[in-house]
């Protein structure tokens, strides 16, 4: 199997296609007290040296474990010729991967209060917050075009990992002419420069952009966790200096190993727990006035881009969905790159029943999209295209081929402008 080993050179490099930084030094070196970090949050060249033609990431076991998967369809997976009825397959299907995915239940959707409201770059924003039943509320933002008429289309638009869960909602979002400079760099690093939840409002449609579970209002608090896992770090004051955001980061990224275990040990999964927070955050947008509950769509990059395969797996309420950047095969992540992603991710038992890209799938006919960035260095560009075609063969399956599209653009991994603009476009067509 060819591998993409094109890794380029970035000071902060993703740990997870939602990732964590290994830092480099000013000449582009890694010093020793860094190299065991780089190698763990991400360092391209490291990725190289351990990504060899005759080397998986755990060696000699590599073989056996792919094959424990094998080459057939899993047990839930359309392409298995045992079904024949998209319906069918759905009601089973959806099932089996919620039993898996073992989402927290809330009952009701929690009445959000408005916070804040103003205008800015052509839009009326409002930030709202709500309590689920657990952890801190949840705050968010909602953006709609000034004097907008009549019933809008509504967007979750979902943030991304980053290696950065100080900030969650406000990585795709501008709400005033000033910004933290670790945002300017975040959007010029990964969004051409834009906040795409504004660029979107700005063309017609309601947009929701909630903080999600262990992000920026959802974070975990060092005040709150033992003084034994604290690391010598504290929680961050109120003039949000750079290097105090990036010592919490450091400790969030480490801290990911033990929030998997205890969510493993309380019966859920972290894309579970994402679930529910995005289908709460889809509640609260249904219900605002402006917005066609009949026309909803979710969109993301990188975690964004899980979250949106999660909640459009699960949700028959997004009836259009755009996946970027997020988007390959479980033997992907068994050989090459379990290494360079989030505990986020990981769902166990989840491969017996279907590869991860099908889960995309679990709504067809509902219009999906995937874009790709051909040089990503999360992910091995023939597994891409392996799930590409997992994706294709579902939608043709079901006699739904035109309602799937793919597009695989050349660079790193991004939601550039090209991107953004083929996006927009194709929600127009399914939610105008």
């Amino acid at each position: 199997m060819k591998r993409n080993n094109g890794f380029s050179r970035r000071k902060f490099l993703e740990y997870g296609s939602l990732g964590l930084a290994g830092v480099l030094s000013s000449t582009g070196s890694l010093s020793g007290s860094n190299r065991q970090d780089a190698f763990l949050f991400g360092d391209h060249n490291l990725h190289n040296m351990a990504l060899q033609e005759e080397t998986n990431l755990i060696g000699s076991y590599g073989s056996w474990a792919a094959q424990l998967m094998g080459d057939q369809p899993g047990l839930s997976s359309f392409r298995n010729s045992r079904f024949k009825n998209p319906g069918d397959w759905k009601r089973q299907a959806l099932s089996r991967v919620r039993e898996l995915l073992a989402p927290p239940a809330v009952t009701k959707a929690p009445e959000p209060d408005v916070l804040e409201e103003h205008s800015f770059d052509g839009l009326s924003i409002k930030k709202l917050r709500w309590q689920l039943p657990y952890g801190p509320a949840t705050e968010a933002y909602y953006l709609v075009p000034l004097n907008s008429r009549g019933k809008l289309p509504g967007v979750l638009a979902l943030h991304d990992h980053g290696g950065n869960k100080y900030f969650g909602k406000q990585k795709i979002v501008n709400i005033s002419e000033h910004k933290h400079p670790m945002l300017a760099d975040h959007q010029k690093e990964y969004y051409s420069g834009r906040a795409w939840a504004n660029e979107l409002a700005k063309q017609g449609y309601a947009v929701l952009v909630n903080d999600t579970f262990t992000f920026e209002s959802r974070k975990v608090l060092l005040k709150d966790v033992p003084p034994v896992i604290r690391m010598g770090v504290s929680d961050v004051s109120e003039k949000e200096e750079s290097k105090e955001i990036e010592a919490y980061n450091r400790w969030a990224a480490n801290h990911e190993h033990v929030m998997a275990k205890s969510l493993f040990s309380a019966g859920t999964t972290w894309p579970g727990v994402f679930l529910t927070d995005d289908q709460v955050a889809l509640s609260v947008l249904s219900a605002q006035k402006e917005v066609d509950a009949d026309r909803l769509a979710c969109c993301g990059l990188s975690g964004g881009g899980l979250r949106t395969v999660v909640l459009g797996g699960m949700d028959k309420r997004i009836k259009a969905a755009v996946c970027v950047g997020m988007m390959s095969t479980w033997r992907d992540l068994i050989l090459y790159h379990s290494f360079t992603h989030t505990w986020m991710m990981f769902m166990p038992l989840m491969p017996e029943e279907m590869d991860y890209s099908e889960l995309f799938a679990l709504q067809l006919p509902a219009p999906r999209m995937v874009l790709n960035n051909i040089e990503d260095g999360l992910f091995n560009i023939d597994e891409m295209r392996r799930a590409d075609g997992f994706l294709k063969e579902v939608y043709r399956k079901a006699g739904a081929s035109q309602n799937y599209t793919s597009e695989f653009y050349p660079g790193i991994h991004k939601f550039d402008l090209k991107m953004q603009q083929s996006a927009f476009a194709w929600m127009d067509k399914w939610l105008k």
